[in-house]
């Protein structure tokens, strides 16, 4: 009897890869990275040998990014800088209030009223089958022309005091730029919530219907089941999915340029516009947006860790 045990006990740990085995540094790797690396060389002398590019990083980038300011005497963020914050706003604001709409469009696509769910379908379905372009512009000059107004931006501005306009502009930026901000937001926001929503609804109907019955034996209403029992275990299932969404609301919010709002890629176009450095100028701005979704991506990924041990 000790010797099938051993066998059981051993082709149990047979198959399961251990934990510090992923963190090695395999060929497969290598190769990747030699790829990549040859791949970035080959660009780069095509660009010298073809283009006769007058590289010069020092006398833009660096300027651009934090200026001297001469009554401080010290540097200040400049445009580059301060379009890479209010992307950084955008995204954790909009992913923010995406998901407050994606959950709560989410529990209405699944609702047993009818027109909870006829409603959340719609706005479903409107926002998925029109190009994000088109959905932007027309949001912007004719809903938001509505909204606006009822919101009222510059009489909250006008009577706040100093320390709330500090508030103001440590959480959405310049002061005076707040009603363009919010615009952009609310655009950002409907147009991510979309996808939120139907990754919610997804991982709603992925709980099995055994959770439902057991919610009804136990004589919860369909309030109170879909509260303590489905949602939290739906959240923890899509929390993958809505990680990598959220990733894509830092690369959407680019979008929101063409409607005037002042982030990170509407700032590139000014600098390399008026000062001719264009690959400079988005080479740079590429390895920001990088920067930015990798980090959010090893932060969702240590969250995932931690979560997954806590359930273990």
């Amino acid at each position: 009897m000790k010797a099938p045990e051993a066998g059981r006990r051993s082709g149990r740990g047979k198959g399961r890869p251990r934990r510090g085995a992923a963190r090695r540094f395999h060929w497969t790797d290598a190769v990747v990275v030699a790829v990549l690396a040859a791949a970035v060389l080959a660009v780069a002398l095509r660009l010298e040998t073809r283009l006769h590019y007058d590289w010069n990083w020092s006398a833009v980038i660096p300027d651009y990014v934090l200026r001297y300011d001469e009554e401080s005497g010290r540097r200040v963020p400049n445009l580059l800088a301060r379009g890479f914050f209010t992307t950084i706003r955008l995204a954790l604001w909009g992913s923010l209030i995406a998901a407050i709409i994606g959950v709560i469009m989410g529990l209405c696509r699944v609702s047993d009223v009818l027109f909870l769910r006829l409603l959340s379908r719609a706005y479903v379905e409107l926002i998925r089958n029109l190009p994000p372009l088109v959905f932007i512009f027309v949001f912007f000059f004719f809903l938001s022309s509505r909204i606006m107004p009822l919101l009222d931006v510059d009489a909250f501005l006008r009577e706040s005091s100093p320390v709330a306009l500090g508030i103001v502009s440590a959480l959405f930026g310049a002061p005076e730029l707040l009603a363009n901000f919010v615009s952009g937001l609310i655009v950002l926001s409907m147009f991510e919530g979309a996808f939120v929503t139907e990754i919610v609804r997804a991982g709603i109907q992925s709980i099995p219907r055994g959770q439902w019955e057991a919610g009804r034996a136990l004589g919860l209403g369909r309030g109170h089941i879909v509260r303590d029992l489905v949602l939290p275990q739906a959240l923890r299932k899509v929390f993958p999915p809505l990680a990598g969404q959220f990733i894509n609301v830092v690369k959407d919010s680019s979008m929101i340029s063409l409607i005037s709002i002042q982030e990170l890629t509407f700032s590139a176009v000014e600098v390399a516009v008026s000062t001719g450095r264009v690959f400079e100028v988005w080479l740079s701005v590429a390895l920001m947006y990088f920067a930015i979704c990798f980090l959010f991506s090893l932060a969702f990924r240590r969250l995932e860790r931690l979560g997954s041990r806590a359930r273990g």
